[in-house]
This record gives C-alpha cells, sequence and structure tokens, in this order.
C-alpha cells in the first residue's frame, strides 16, 4: 500500500501536515490544534457545517469561513483565533446557550463536555445575560418509546440523526419544527424504530450533552413492540 500524500500549511504560526483528502478541521484536529465544533464527525463526507462553530480565516485577508468546509492548499496559511473568528463563535456558542438549560451538575456529560471546553476557551458563560433563556419541550405524542430526549439539553448538533442514517441506511431520527422551536424527533411509536433502537443505542453513546438516553422500559413493554434480545 502506496504512501498517502501529505499536504504542508501553517496553522496559527505552526507547521503542520494534513493527509491529502481531509478537511481542514479534521487536519487540525489530527495535529492537536482544537477548533471548536459541534456537529462535525471525522467519517462524514459532507460535513453540515450547521453548528457555525468551526470558523478560521485562511490568508491574510480571508474572510471567516468553517474550517470542516475547506481542502487544504499546499502553503496555505490559517488563523483559528483572530478577532473575528472569536467574535463569530462567541455569538454561535450564545445563541446556542440560549436554549440549552446549564445543569452541569446533573449532567452525565459533566466535564467531559464540548460545551464547557468552549465555555472556558471563548469566555462566555453557561447561562448567557444577553438572551433571553427559552424552554423546549416535546409533547407526547412526539416521544419516542424506549428513549428519553431532553430538548433543554440538545445542541441540535444532528450527530444522533447521522449516526442512526449511517447503522440503519436510513435515519429513524429527524428534525422537526424551525428556527428556536426546532428538536430532535423520532417518527412515532408505530414506526420499525421500536424494533430496532434497544439493540443499537447509537445515538445515546454519540450525544455530546446526554439529551438522548434509554428508558427504564420493561420487558413486557418491549416485547410488546416487537423487540427481542
Amino acid at each position: 500500500m502506496g504512501m498517502k500524500n501529505m499536504i504542508r500549511l501553517v496553522v496559527d504560526d505552526k507547521d503542520i501536515e494534513i493527509e491529502e483528502g481531509k478537511n481542514l478541521l479534521n487536519g487540525c484536529l489530527d495535529n492537536g490544534i482544537y477548533i471548536p465544533n459541534l456537529c462535525f464527525m471525522k467519517e462524514m463526507e459532507n460535513p453540515p457545517a450547521s453548528c457555525r462553530l468551526c470558523f478560521v480565516e485562511v490568508g491574510k485577508e480571508g474572510k471567516p469561513v468553517p474550517a470542516c468546509k475547506v481542502q487544504p492548499k499546499e502553503g496555505m496559511v490559517v488563523r483559528t483565533d483572530t478577532e473575528e473568528v472569536r467574535r463569530l463563535q462567541r455569538t454561535a456558542l450564545r445563541l446556542l446557550l440560549s436554549v440549552h438549560k446549564a445543569d452541569c451538575r446533573n449532567c452525565p456529560s459533566n466535564k467531559r463536555c464540548e460545551l464547557q471546553r468552549m465555555v472556558r476557551l471563548l469566555g462566555v458563560r453557561l447561562r448567557p445575560r444577553r438572551f433571553d433563556h427559552i424552554d423546549l419541550e416535546v409533547k407526547p405524542g412526539d416521544a419516542h418509546p424506549l428513549f428519553t430526549f431532553l430538548p433543554s439539553r440538545c445542541v441540535l448538533c444532528g450527530k444522533c440523526v447521522y449516526v442512526c442514517r449511517k447503522r440503519n441506511g436510513y435515519s429513524m431520527l429527524t428534525f422537526a419544527k424551525r428556527g428556536f422551536d426546532t428538536v430532535v424527533s423520532s417518527y412515532g411509536e408505530t414506526d420499525p424504530s421500536a424494533l430496532h433502537c434497544g439493540k443499537c443505542r447509537a445515538c445515546i453513546e454519540i450525544c455530546p450533552v446526554s439529551a438522548i438516553f434509554l428508558n427504564e422500559v420493561p420487558q413486557e413493554s418491549l416485547t410488546s413492540l416487537g423487540y427481542k434480545e
């Protein structure tokens, strides 16, 4: 097997090499250069850039762009910590936190949470003062028979939707509603998702903020749904 081509570039005055074919965010993370991100996963062929956090500046006069959408080029010069980059990241994080209930003490993701890491890096309060907090709730009809979903924790990164589609060939989870009312939802109790989710649990494992977790469902309830060990 031949050696892979490497692209040399400069990030924050540091010379690094990125494997050809990898995007800039992926390459920086591989080189120990942290760029805030929530929606990105390394196996994604077409990252959505929906979290609006992984901004960088490319070249001397470049405007901030999402690093997950940048294909590295030989000799490229990148800055991850300019004033404009940090301003955009702080704005995106504050908006995100405006619908996130910060209850770190009681959250399973405490001390291993990407939100906490970004808050420390960017100097943003977990409970921003500039935006009113918005409480999101799932109506009973939207509930999944096996999982509990907490919109007040969810950061809408979309990782659960992505891994569900990746593992099953189609997603049993989806985004519902729009704007500040957007939530992750299942397709309902009659959907075949109830037959698979008990074994899969990929969405639980990938969630960065513990917004989705398995209910304590009696075995007879699982059997009635058609689920078998």
